[in-house]
């Protein structure tokens, strides 16, 4: 007798585990979508500068500026700037290189330059909208942080420029 009342219970976990065609196709159907969903997106821009070997865990092997590139970015505006406002900024995409500030401080892409009044050094950096808020946080890139020595674990408030 236990092992009849055993049986409906073993019939019912097994059946968990068999999947029906229609089960096994769906997995296949999903994936065609995304790849379709996929095609149909944008290409990304390479990436200016090289980017970081794949085992990096270090900010130095993190960021790949040369000295060149940052001596670059550290010059001084040619004027014609025009301020922007101030953000908070975080640390961006440290895989993606180059000298860089996603902010909702502008509509397009555009050069631009970010101080940071704790140490009063600034970066030339490519402005590259998000949406949001004027007010809301900005992203900033590895070597542009370093560069104006702002603390990459902090959440500091910068300066920023466009023009120039």
């Amino acid at each position: 007798m236990k092992a009849y009342s055993l049986l409906p219970v073993l019939l019912l976990a097994a059946c968990g585990q068999v999947m029906s065609p229609a089960q096994q196709e769906e997995p296949v159907a999903t994936a065609t979508a995304a790849t379709s969903t996929e095609a149909a997106r944008p290409e990304a821009r390479p990436a200016s500068g090289i980017a970081p070997p794949v085992g990096a865990r270090t900010e130095e092997e993190f960021d790949t500026t040369s000295a060149e590139e940052r001596a670059a970015a550290a010059a001084p505006s040619a004027g014609g700037e025009s301020r922007l406002g101030t953000t908070v900024v975080s640390l961006g995409d440290p895989s993606n290189p180059g000298f860089w500030l996603e902010t909702p401080l502008v509509s397009a892409e555009r050069q631009g330059r970010v101080v940071f009044p704790a140490t009063g050094k600034s970066a030339q950096v490519t402005l590259t909208p998000i949406d949001g808020p004027a007010t809301g946080g900005s992203r900033i890139s590895l070597a542009a942080m370093r560069l104006i020595e702002a603390p990459l674990t902090d959440l500091p408030t910068v300066e920023v420029y466009a023009g120039g």
